[in-house]
């Protein structure tokens, strides 16, 4: 009976530190697109995203209303890698992840600034695949505001 509980145990334990380990290496995939942000560096960008990822926004509107907005991934990853002022630092931090097999999403929660100076915080929802490759992001839609920011 205790070999049975052993192997149980042993097993289950197994299986947490595989998705541990799943979920380490989806946070650096993130980490790594944001640190390519900061840095400007639209090749190291670009290493993060599959082909065909999408993006969008749910952007609230000055008439109250709330829209869904398409940008183009390409114009994103040139605006990165073309000299701009200050440094795009998104700080996330990662309050959901769930997997399945090959796909995973993550709910981050950030907050935006510009070299030091805060612009605007919301979330980001990530959808990552796994590939060939590791983890490369397949959709990301967020929410943007001045106000009303988590701590």
């Amino acid at each position: 009976m205790r070999k049975l509980i052993l192997c149980a145990f042993i097993l289950l334990s197994l299986k947490s530190f595989a998705q541990q380990t799943e979920q380490d290496a989806i946070k650096q995939t993130i980490n790594t697109m944001f640190n390519a942000m900061r840095k400007g560096d639209s090749s190291l960008l670009r290493s993060t995203f599959a082909k065909g990822i999408a993006f969008q926004s749910v952007a609230n509107k000055k008439d109250g209303t709330v829209s869904l907005e398409i940008e183009n991934p390409d114009d994103f990853i040139k605006s990165i890698g073309t000299p701009h002022k200050g440094v795009y630092d998104e700080r996330v931090t990662f309050a959901d992840i769930k997997i399945d097999g090959p796909l995973a999403s993550v709910w981050a929660p950030y907050k935006f600034y510009l070299d030091d100076k805060y612009s605007h915080c919301g979330v980001d929802v990530f959808q990552l695949m796994k590939t060939a490759e590791g983890w490369k992001i397949i959709y990301i839609v967020d929410t943007r505001r001045k106000d009303n920011c988590p701590e």
